[in-house]
């Protein structure tokens, strides 16, 4: 029977154990030239307050939908993503919360599902510069649910504010069953990125559109009014997240 040391010793994340073969790798994570593009937009406050988790506030109906790129991750390799954020607070300090997000590669969804509580789903983001327009799009499936557009670098941006914006607290809730079914861990978890460098920062005019599905919900957080858009290059590292709320404790 495998013992916690050897299964540390050969494998210390995921399964099959003992064979030396993860999913993933072990935590901190560094992204090396992650690219952003971040629409904010105002959405409907009644379809907002339901996907707020106990514990967090959401003082203002915003969303942050995104589109990134991350060519050097290291354990997770070259993959896209694109998803929603929702700013939001947290005993009065303000913070993200991560509503959804969509990749095209497993082990980033492995691994953030299993220890942060990322709620990651197999998808098809791209990220790339359309003539004079930055396009971000998700397909899942066969079918567009968001495209994104904004003017390729029209304004430069302070990059030293962009990277204080990326090194605030992200909140998730990470839900995982037990084998019978039943709630086995349910978490308001956090993290914070780290050793952080904004290499550049642009902003411009945006666009969004976001279409109704069944399996990528991202319309039901609709778009009402698109009111900033955002470009930028960052390195970054992802640690390990804390515990904030045990939902099954408390």
């Amino acid at each position: 029977m495998p013992t916690r040391q050897n299964i540390n010793k050969n494998n210390p994340f995921g399964m099959p154990v003992l064979q030396g073969n993860p999913a993933y790798t072990e935590a901190p994570n560094r992204f090396v030239n992650r690219e952003y593009f971040i629409i904010t937009y105002e959405t409907d406050p009644e379809a907002l307050a339901r996907f707020v988790p106990k514990g967090l506030e959401a003082p203002e109906p915003i969303v942050k939908y995104e589109f990134m790129k991350m060519p050097d991750s290291s354990g997770f390799g070259d993959f896209s993503e694109s998803g929603q954020v929702i700013p939001v607070t947290y005993k009065g300090k303000p913070g993200s919360y991560v509503h959804s997000m969509f990749l095209d590669c497993h082990p980033p969804i492995a691994g953030g599902r299993e220890i942060w509580g990322f709620p990651k789903k197999t998808a098809s983001p791209t990220l790339e510069v359309d003539g004079d327009t930055l396009l971000g799009t998700l397909d899942y499936g066969k079918v567009r649910v968001a495209t994104g557009t904004m003017g390729f670098k029209f304004n430069e941006i302070d990059k030293l504010q962009v990277q204080k914006g990326c090194g605030g607290q992200n909140f998730l809730v990470k839900s995982i069953p037990d084998v019978d079914g039943t709630p086995a861990i349910c978490q308001l978890t956090r993290y914070y990125m780290t050793d952080i460098t904004v290499k550049w920062a642009y902003t411009g005019p945006g666009a969004l559109e976001l279409h109704a599905h069944a399996m990528a919900p991202v319309n039901d957080l609709p778009v009402k009014r698109v009111i900033s858009a955002t470009h930028f290059i960052a390195d970054l590292t992802l640690p390990y997240g804390e515990v904030v709320i045990d939902y099954l404790k408390n």
